[in-house]
């Protein structure tokens, strides 16, 4: 194969069709999406290169917490230190004393409400991902009606003949090998994280179920 027989990489670089793929995807993305999902799609970019959610941690905390609970009451747990908003709340449940089926429709509305959040994020990414061949093909009819327009001008027919066939070449690649991946990622992510943090449930149930001053009635016994 000659490789001078191929085209130059600048050959498929046109600034026209960029900005109608690029910018009308843009703007049709932001037209479309709530001002707060618009904000965690964006900021969800970050969580791509971190390792997924991994719940064995907090299910050994929680472990550590029922020991604590079992030894000195549940009323020692309000002492603790703990960082992941779910368990935090559950705990603090427990402490107000909930009881078992409380603290499972507290932790079932939480993990719901959560991935709800994550939606948001992913269908921003794929409603980009839907736009971006859409685009491709207004930058395609525009760069036709110049060429129409321009019949008389051979030179001025390169120019938008480019703009009607690479538009449709960036909005493919746009929406195929950047937006749509993305989506994809995240919708993944959010429903690995739903999925593992439901093995929080049990155990912070059965903890929910102790009571709440058994260390300080075993005190008084003794």
């Amino acid at each position: 194969m000659d490789m001078n027989a191929l085209p130059a990489l600048g050959t498929f670089l046109d600034p026209l069709a960029l900005a109608i793929v690029g910018g009308g995807t843009l703007a049709g993305a932001v037209l479309r999406t709530a001002s707060g999902d618009l904000a965690r799609g964006v900021a969800a970019l970050a969580v791509l290169p971190r390792r997924r959610f991994d719940a064995e941690e907090l299910v050994v905390q929680v472990a550590a917490l029922t020991r604590i609970a079992r030894r000195h009451g549940v009323i020692a747990l309000d002492r603790s230190k703990i960082e992941d908003p779910d368990v935090a709340a559950a705990v603090t449940a427990i402490v107000d004393g909930a009881d078992p089926q409380d603290v499972g429709t507290l932790l079932e509305q939480r993990r719901c409400t959560r991935f709800e959040r994550h939606r948001g994020a992913w269908e921003l990414w794929s409603g980009a991902a839907e736009l971006a061949p859409a685009m491709g093909m207004v930058g395609t009819l525009l760069g036709l009606v110049g060429m129409f327009a321009a019949m008389k001008d051979p030179q001025a027919i390169g120019g938008a003949m480019a703009v009607a066939l690479l538009a449709t070449l960036y909005g493919a690649l746009l929406a195929n090998l950047v937006l749509l991946p993305i989506a994809t990622r995240l919708k993944r992510r959010a429903r690995h994280e739903a999925q593992e943090r439901l093995r929080l449930q049990p155990g912070l149930v059965a903890l929910a179920g102790l009571e709440p001053n058994s260390g300080r009635i075993k005190e008084i016994a003794a």
